[in-house]
């Protein structure tokens, strides 16, 4: 099964995180992450919710919950021994070694990502590439679109507020996150 990378700024957007884990969940891909990109998850989530005046209480042992979940769901993402790659890739931001890191050391055929100019293909190993989030989508969803269906008709019933219908979803994944190709692939199903 192909392993991708998902990079911190794929998983913060909560819609667009449970679409993607969505789809890992059909088998449509293996998704993995390294320690340190659930942490900046943990502080990007936290960071949202005390913005959105959540008390710091209950947005850490949210952003918490979240990590867990996460790691309970997907008990096999997280990859170990990543450390001793991170620095020796010459990434423009030393900050993001971490996540190719975790792909070299995960076996990844891909990172995916939103910042893809911080990640020059001279700089990967060889058999890594990086994806913009709505070209790894379409990829995932053209795998088996059946599947990928059953994935999105299963996010309404884990959203409450508000209460989305499946024709909500899709509209938020095109119209807030690009996601064209997905999205028109699965209206052909509908």
């Amino acid at each position: 099964m192909f392993s991708a990378v998902l990079d911190t700024s794929v998983l913060w957007p909560s819609t667009q995180r449970d679409f993607l884990l969505s789809l890992a969940v059909e088998n449509l891909y293996r998704p993995l992450w390294s320690s340190a990109i659930l942490e900046e998850l943990r502080y990007t989530n936290l960071r949202k919710l005390l913005a959105r005046s959540v008390p710091p209480a209950k947005a850490e042992a949210q952003s918490a919950r979240l990590i867990e979940q996460m790691r309970l769901a997907f008990d096999d993402a997280e990859v170990p021994h990543w450390e001793p790659y991170e620095g020796t890739f010459g990434l423009p931001d030393f900050a993001d070694e971490h996540v190719v890191a975790a792909a070299l050391a995960g076996g990844a055929g891909a990172i995916v990502t939103e910042n893809l100019k911080d990640f020059p293909e001279r700089r990967l190993p060889r058999g890594i590439q990086v994806v913009a989030t709505r070209e790894f989508a379409a990829d995932a969803v053209s795998v088996a679109p059946e599947r990928a269906l059953r994935a999105v008709s299963r996010m309404p019933a884990r959203r409450r507020y508000p209460p989305e219908s499946v024709d909500d979803l899709l509209l938020v994944l095109r119209e807030r996150y690009g996601m064209d190709e997905a999205v028109t692939m699965l209206e052909e199903l509908l």
